[in-house]
């Protein structure tokens, strides 16, 4: 069976053509980078416009790369969880019509969720059970998950997502949207140990919680005190990459230490990580060494399977197994559905 899966939770256009063996036949991604870089961040109207002149021409493409037609559709997906209102019902709406005028069943992707199914299709069936972690620009989630349909929140984050807080302090930098590759690319030659930004709730072991705002907040302090203006044009280049090192580090720490905390406490030895920070070098780097340091298996899928895409929306293939298919009044959730 071939699957269509889209995926239009945020500001990605996407696309994939996958098989019910997890073959991967086309994979198209519209990026809308450039419409949102002015603005330092998504602005969701502008965002729902582009998906709305994109998602055609997106599923035209990826048909043509897959090789198929319409007619050899066995199914349709759609992320119709969580995300931007206006992006979703566009995604939805496109997967709706399609199911209708082929007569082919409609199933519902919680974007969360395929983000760590994402690490089975880069590594295989064995990734579950596991501890999930996603880490992206609107979410830093933690799950217990004891198998592809079976996910169960362990915490999140109480403020800012971390892909959040990079925009943001990109932003006082001076440095251009998305925050995350511009604020990497800085720290490279910056020193992480520049300025000690605090590590919240890093040592609470009771709660499996993330807080970036304070974070946030020092990074500001750092570059000029409280009630006072600065302009990012004064910070040198040293200045720049020591306090994009030195914020980095600290979210680092965060994540991985966090993600730890949630293996220790649920007994998993298996730790699944995905959405677009999990892009981050460094992050990687880091969390490999530390989950070998604790005897922990760690998957992190490569970066075209973090950031936004459509492949991830393979989990399609687990829910039409088990028969979970929707009716044509499915509805789009923008927030968490616990």
């Amino acid at each position: 069976m071939n699957v269509l899966t889209l995926e239009t939770t945020c500001d990605e256009t996407a696309a994939a053509v996958v098989t019910d063996q997890l073959a991967v036949l086309a994979s198209v991604v519209a990026s809308q980078d450039e419409l949102h870089q002015r603005f330092g961040g998504v602005v969701p109207e502008i965002a729902a416009r582009a998906h709305v002149e994109r998602i055609l021409p997106v599923i035209d493409e990826t048909l043509r790369r897959a090789g198929i037609s319409l007619a050899e559709l066995g199914a349709v997906a759609v992320a119709n969880r969580p995300g931007l209102a206006g992006s979703l019902l566009v995604g939805l709406t496109a997967a709706k019509a399609l199911a209708l005028a082929l007569d082919i069943p409609l199933v519902a992707i919680d974007h969360l969720q395929a983000h760590i199914y994402a690490c089975r299709i880069a590594f295989g069936p064995d990734v579950f059970p596991c501890v999930g972690l996603v880490v992206s620009g609107g979410h830093t989630s933690l799950y217990r998950c004891g198998g592809p349909l079976d996910f169960v929140p362990l915490g999140g984050t109480i403020d800012d997502a971390a892909g959040e807080a990079f925009d943001k302090v990109a932003a006082m930098l001076g440095l251009p949207y998305p925050g995350g590759p511009a604020v990497e690319k800085a720290a490279r030659d910056g020193n992480p140990k520049a300025h000690d930004f605090p590590r919240s709730l890093l040592r609470d072991r009771d709660r499996l919680a993330f807080s970036f705002s304070g974070l946030k907040t020092a990074v500001r302090y750092a570059i000029a005190g409280p009630g006072t203006t600065f302009d990012s044009s004064t910070l040198t280049a040293k200045q720049i990459a020591d306090l994009a090192a030195s914020f980095q580090a600290a979210v680092i720490d965060c994540l991985v230490g966090k993600a730890l905390q949630a293996v220790e406490k649920t007994g998993l030895r298996t730790l699944c990580v995905a959405g677009g920070v999990a892009a981050n070098a460094r992050f990687r780097e880091r969390l490999e060494a530390e989950c070998r340091r604790a005897q922990v298996s760690v998957f992190v899928p490569p970066p075209r399977l973090c950031t936004d895409n459509a492949v991830m929306g393979a989990l399609a293939i687990e829910r039409l197994k088990a028969g979970l298919v929707e009716a044509l009044d499915l509805d789009a959730y923008p927030g968490l559905v616990r």
